[in-house]
């Protein structure tokens, strides 16, 4: 049987936390983390991941487990999430995928895009102009090209920026098209996909706030431990939004005023990103994430649905 989970997306700083929490605890759920940076250990402010009190409200899985220094991509997200759900799943709860990364989200519901073998010569060709000129430069021409994947490629991913061209050059076809199609590979869950929606304006406040309170927190604080404790500023990790932001400021690129002033201005672009990516897929339903009622209803007659009876959240029912 296909294994039923529910997702629970949308842009950063609309609240996905807070509400997972809160509607997991509703039907036995733990949640499985869908965060490309939550995922780092010692990157806690930046990032925005639960708190220890957060953690206790409800089980989190996928949060708090990789080193900064270390590789990780899809793949082995797609790995650590199957077991996760199947652990969830085997011990009688269900599944709440949660999170703001949609290349994880996709990955995990309809598997890696294989695609075509590649061009070792183009990608080696690449590879030596990524070293010469840098990751930004072929990056820039990505964006000239095709700009839906640049924008979901962070300039210094100088491998998924190298691929990408390839398929352009080898085939004279973005590889958003070839992902396009990808999407209509059959689900490996059985999936409820909602998506928490506010005012764009609203969202943008919100996200302003946040960031100041990060300031509070001791965000720049945070990334000066991490490089004491040997995390260079160039490492992927590092140079996500946020982290590099602190550290364009701490290496005397930018003002302390001009880090907090482009630190909210492209959070504000992710999110818009973040927004078109999740509004591409048909079968998400919008949510306000203050409308916990709602979306209870939506998780009971999807559960009822799929199982055939009466969803019931009552551990102690003895009927």
């Amino acid at each position: 049987m296909e294994k039923k989970i529910i997702v629970i997306c949308g842009p950063t700083g609309v609240g996905k936390t807070g509400f997972a929490i809160a509607l997991s605890s509703v039907f036995m759920g733990e949640i499985v983390g869908a965060d490309s940076m939550q995922i780092y250990r010692y990157l806690d402010i930046g990032t925005a991941k639960p708190d220890p009190e957060e953690r206790r409200q409800a089980p989190h899985h996928l949060i708090d487990f990789v080193d900064p220094a270390q590789d990780f991509d899809a793949v082995k997200y797609v790995a650590e999430a199957d077991q996760a759900i199947e652990d969830i799943v085997h011990r009688g709860k269900l599944p709440f995928v949660a999170g703001g990364t949609g290349f994880y989200i996709k990955a995990l519901l309809h598997g890696l895009f294989k695609g075509r073998t590649a061009d070792e010569k183009i990608i080696a060709r690449l590879e030596v102009e990524a070293v010469r000129k840098g990751s930004n430069a072929l990056h820039d021409r990505l964006a000239t090209a095709d700009p839906v994947a640049a924008a979901r490629i962070h300039p210094n991913d100088r491998f998924r920026v190298v691929r990408a061209l390839e398929v352009l050059e080898s085939t004279g076809k973005p590889i958003t098209h070839f992902h396009e199609i990808h999407q209509f590979a059959p689900c490996r869950y059985k999936a409820l996909k909602l998506g928490l929606t506010m005012d764009r304006e609203r969202l943008y406040q919100r996200i302003n706030r946040r960031v100041d309170l990060m300031m509070e927190m001791g965000l720049v604080d945070e990334v000066k431990h991490l490089r004491e404790k040997g995390y260079a500023c160039d490492l992927k990790s590092m140079q996500s939004i946020g982290y590099r932001h602190v550290c364009d400021y701490l290496n005397g690129s930018t003002s302390h005023k001009e880090m907090i002033t482009l630190l909210k201005r492209d959070t504000r672009r992710y999110a818009k990103r973040q927004f078109t990516w999740f509004r591409n897929d048909k079968d998400m339903i919008w949510v306000d994430p203050h409308d916990l009622e709602q979306a209870s209803q939506l998780v009971a007659e999807f559960m009822e649905k799929t199982m055939g009876t009466t969803w019931s959240n009552d551990e102690t029912n003895d009927d």
